[in-house]
């Protein structure tokens, strides 16, 4: 594991340790509402058999009250929004799918380490590694962006690659999940294979995320 890698998980653990409550991740953000979809590339994880059973065990161990564990199907990587549906033409749409594709394509699959547990008052992650790899897809998809539009959306700084398996649904107190996850910390990670990220339409409709799949950008043709 990297430095970087190591040095965010300990420090993310040492402050969950110290949090008394969980914080309803469930709040609308600004611009959100029921009816409204999001446009975002995204990482997601069909076929992922050992990923598939590392979170079905992890979350048989975290069926506690405040958590929303999420399904298999709605695993996810955030990488880079794009704005909302109402908000982008279809012409800029295609412009950047197009030009995404072009960029992705020179890029090679990821191999990628998910795990152990990663916690915040939000949610429990996996701890995503390497994020070398994660940070150059994610400067790819915004160069394709920037070459459509002058500004590219959302801030290059502070991204942090992870995957969410249990969102807080409460403000439930963490002592019982911390209890939980101490037990659980050291479970062996999982490995996936990325083939291409993924631009979905997002809803955040009844405390959970779905998506419909707009467009592929294939890694490595």
């Amino acid at each position: 594991m990297s430095s970087r890698e190591l040095a965010s998980l300990h420090e993310r653990w040492t402050a969950y340790q110290a949090l008394p409550e969980l914080t309803n991740h469930w709040y609308w953000r600004p611009g959100w509402r029921a009816d409204r979809q999001f446009y975002t590339w995204h990482l997601t994880f069909e076929h992922q058999p050992e990923l598939d059973h590392l979170v079905s065990d992890v979350q048989r161990q975290l069926t506690l009250p405040g958590l929303d564990l999420v399904p298999l199907d709605g695993l996810h990587l955030t990488m880079q929004g794009l704005g909302f549906t109402d908000e982008v033409t279809d012409s800029d749409l295609e412009a950047v799918v197009t030009e995404t594709r072009r960029r992705c394509a020179g890029m090679s699959p990821l191999e990628l380490s998910l795990g152990p547990v990663d916690p915040d008052a939000e949610g429990i992650g996996l701890l995503v590694r390497p994020w070398d790899r994660v940070e150059q897809l994610r400067a790819t998809i915004r160069d394709a962006i920037n070459a459509v539009w002058e500004t590219v959306p959302e801030a290059s700084e502070g991204f942090r690659p992870h995957v969410t398996i249990a969102y807080s649904g409460s403000q439930a107190p963490t002592a019982p999940i911390r209890d939980r996850l101490n037990a659980i910390r050291h479970q062996p990670p999982a490995w996936v294979t990325i083939r291409q990220a993924t631009l979905i339409a997002l809803r955040r409709e009844h405390r959970s995320y779905e998506w419909t799949t707009v467009a592929t950008a294939p890694l490595g043709l």
